[in-house]
């Protein structure tokens, strides 16, 4: 299934990621992101796949650059300490492409396989946001505030006008992003949470649209006529991430809301979360619909595959929170 190298530098890109975690200096930290930015390099590259070449590029581009910045940072630092953690979050906002600095991920995220989308969508993003979560100052604070509101706006605005999946996926991520962010600043444990729920989610997703070699739109409704369960658990797992409640989706921005009334903090920011989730919402919506309802051609063989009991069982975590009041009633 897998090559060598590829195992190879699957775990030095986890260990990029464990060496900018468990840092103690920022040098070391620029290090693990180095050793996880060339790791990843030769995992996005393939062969079988035209646009990988192009997609490469311009990752390692863009994280060149937000390399760079960070570097040239150090300077600054001698002088005004807030002036380098700014040009310091700004870099690290550039390399998990949070709004407004978002341009390069829809594009980049077309071109790549699944598995290294989902790569891309989650692990990549542990270690700069690690990194952003030591850089609390008011200017920082203010910053990171803006750039949560226009990405939550921006991830749900963009994925309004697309057909291709792998773009809404995208679209939908830089939605998480913002709710991450606004996560971020009241502990570390919240967006701890909030992060893996979102992986889970992400990652039940993008295992049946991989498994079916869905890429755009107008796949869904030819998917699986014979297997009407796997489709409704596809939508289900995409309004999951849109944080339809009661699915998994749902409880860690429940938990966020909670922190934004406990705290005191900014209702308008709060507002403008839950104003893109809707439309996050909404365009998961018309594509569950528009895929159920429409008629679609029949063919004379069945599409499922044969894993298709594993599929059902990985989108069935998204109704976990279904079961915890049952938990709760075994423990007491």
């Amino acid at each position: 299934m897998f090559k060598p190298s590829q195992l190879l530098f699957a775990f030095t890109l986890l260990l990029g990621v464990a060496i900018t975690v468990s840092s103690s200096s920022w040098f070391i930290a620029w290090m693990g992101l180095e050793l996880n930015l060339l790791s990843f390099i030769p995992l996005l590259s393939s062969t079988e796949n035209r646009y990988s070449s192009e997609s490469t590029l311009k990752y390692f581009l863009i994280q060149a650059l937000g390399s760079s910045v960070i570097l040239a940072s150090a300077p600054c630092s001698l002088f005004i300490q807030n002036l380098s953690y700014l040009v310091i979050l700004v870099a690290l906002l550039l390399k998990v492409g949070a709004a407004p600095l978002h341009y390069w991920f829809p594009p980049v995220m077309q071109g790549v396989s699944w598995p290294q989308g989902i790569t891309l969508m989650t692990i990549q993003k542990i270690a700069p946001i690690t990194m952003m979560s030591f850089l609390m100052s008011d200017l920082t604070m203010l910053v990171i505030m803006v750039s949560s509101i226009m990405s939550g706006v921006v991830g749900a605005l963009g994925g309004l006008n697309q057909t291709f999946t792998r773009k809404i996926i995208s679209y939908s991520s830089i939605n998480h992003m913002g709710w991450m962010l606004a996560a971020m600043l009241f502990n570390e444990q919240m967006w701890t949470i909030y992060f893996i729920s979102y992986a889970v989610v992400a990652s039940s997703v993008v295992f049946i649209l991989h498994s079916n070699q869905i890429f755009h739109f107008n796949q869904l409704s030819t998917m699986n006529l014979y297997s009407k369960p796997l489709k409704l658990n596809l939508f289900l797992s995409l309004l999951s991430m849109g944080g339809m409640p009661p699915l998994l989706g749902f409880l860690p921005k429940w938990m966020v809301m909670q922190e934004f009334i406990f705290s005191g903090a900014s209702i308008l920011w709060l507002s403008a979360l839950l104003f893109s989730a809707l439309l996050t919402l909404f365009y998961y919506l018309r594509i569950a619909i528009s895929s159920m309802v429409f008629s679609s051609p029949k063919t004379k063989m069945s599409l499922i595959p044969t894993s298709s009991n594993y599929l059902l069982m990985a989108a069935a975590i998204n109704f976990s929170p279904l079961l915890y009041p049952f938990i709760l009633l075994l423990i007491y």
